[in-house]
C-alpha cells in the first residue's frame, strides 16, 4: 500500500473520530446544564480531532501535489 493510501485510511478514520466528538458536543450542549462541567474537555477533545483531521488533509494534498 502507497503513503497516500496509508493517508487516505488514517484521514477516514479521523474523521468518523472528528464526527463522533461533533455528535459528542451536540448531545452535550442539548443537555445542559446537565454534565456543564465537561464542555471544556468535550470542546479540547473536538478540536483535537478536527486539528488532526485537518493537518491530515494537509499532508495528503501535498503528497498529491509532489
Amino acid at each position: 500500500m502507497s503513503s497516500i493510501d496509508e493517508l487516505k485510511a488514517e484521514i477516514k478514520k479521523l474523521s468518523s473520530k472528528a464526527t463522533n466528538m461533533k455528535l459528542a458536543l451536540h448531545d452535550l450542549s442539548e443537555d445542559l446544564p446537565v454534565n456543564w462541567m465537561t464542555i471544556n474537555d468535550v470542546a479540547q477533545q473536538t478540536y483535537a480531532a478536527y486539528k488532526a483531521l485537518e493537518d491530515a488533509r494537509a499532508r495528503l494534498k501535498a503528497l498529491e501535489d509532489a
